[in-house]
């Protein structure tokens, strides 16, 4: 296979790119210098021409000599090292880097590609990523837009874990009416927003609206001084347990951590001192168990899946 004119256009623009970068930075420093010695002559002139009775007037002019003086030292230093790093940085091969673009897959996927490796390809490769969503088949529709001009589209299915299901979506009442005085109206707002428990007129919940509602229906306020058992919510107890979510909900569902929702989608609440028992550290070992050998470093190499990597 050979290369294509695109592969080939890509590798001058990377040669041409370099050797532009390189250039304008030496042209910068040059300039620079140039402006300096003009500097360092003039100053040099006016000490030249001053009395040498007026002491204090030839120390200030000698001193601002010595510093044009070091500044021009100091910017041909600064061209020495950029000339002499350029010099060991390695040549860039044409054909080596049209093989690389035609087996990126296999740079991807080697063994010490890191993150952020691929997070400089990702950067390299795609120009924008435009997404759109079909409610019609609750999918997201994902347009890669690559550097050179090619696109790429995607169907992705959206999650609809955790949703409330589309035909038995209570009404604000009965929300409000289960929930209110055992959630704070800011907690609330938030859990009536996810569960699509809208308003007739489609808006958000806020903590403002909630509150209204609430004294409408003549239900008291949540009361934070009441003895209560003291809980945590699913996330906050996958946090302090050191696994996932999800991990957390296979507990609950095995009966081996205890928690309770007033309504479906509501917060789980889970009481803190369950934690600590003995069934849910156990159930805590078990999951942690399960982990692959190198479960931290993949932990940390979550990364963009590329089409066709």
């Amino acid at each position: 296979m050979q290369p294509s004119a695109h592969q080939h256009r890509l590798s001058d623009e990377v040669l041409a790119n370099t050797l532009k970068a390189d250039n304008e930075i030496r042209q910068a420093l040059c300039r620079e210098l140039e402006e300096a010695r003009y500097e360092a002559s003039l100053a040099a002139r006016r000490y030249e021409f001053v009395d040498p009775a007026k002491r204090l007037v030839a120390r200030e002019l000698e001193t601002r000599w010595n510093t044009a003086l070091e500044r021009v030292a100091y910017l041909e230093d600064r061209i020495a090292r950029h000339d002499a790093a350029a010099a060991l940085r390695p040549q860039v091969d044409r054909a080596a880097l049209i093989a690389l673009a035609r087996d990126l897959p296999a740079t991807w996927n080697a063994p010490g590609t890191d993150a952020r490796t691929k997070q400089r390809i990702t950067h390299i490769l795609i120009r924008e990523v435009i997404l759109d969503r079909d409610d019609a088949i609750n999918e997201a529709l994902v347009t890669i837009h690559w550097n050179g001009g090619r696109h790429t589209e995607l169907r992705v299915s959206r999650v609809r874990t955790g949703r409330y299901p589309a035909d038995r979506h209570p009404s604000p009442v009965q929300a409000v009416r289960k929930l209110g005085g055992q959630l704070p109206d800011r907690e609330l707002a938030v859990t009536m927003n996810r569960m699509r428990c809208k308003p007739a007129d489609g808006n958000t919940w806020t903590t403002v609206r909630v509150r209204e509602l609430r004294e409408r229906l003549g239900i008291a306020a949540f009361d934070p001084t009441l003895s209560r058992t003291e809980t945590i919510s699913a996330d906050a107890a996958a946090t302090r347990l050191g696994i996932c979510i999800g991990s957390v909900q296979k507990l609950i569902r095995k009966g081996a951590l205890p928690a309770t929702q007033l309504m479906p989608s509501a917060p789980w609440q889970i009481p803190v001192a369950a934690l600590e028992t003995e069934v849910v550290k156990t159930g805590v070992r078990e999951v942690v168990g399960r982990r692959p050998k190198f479960y931290k470093r993949f932990q940390d190499d979550k990364t963009l899946r590329l089409p066709g990597f």
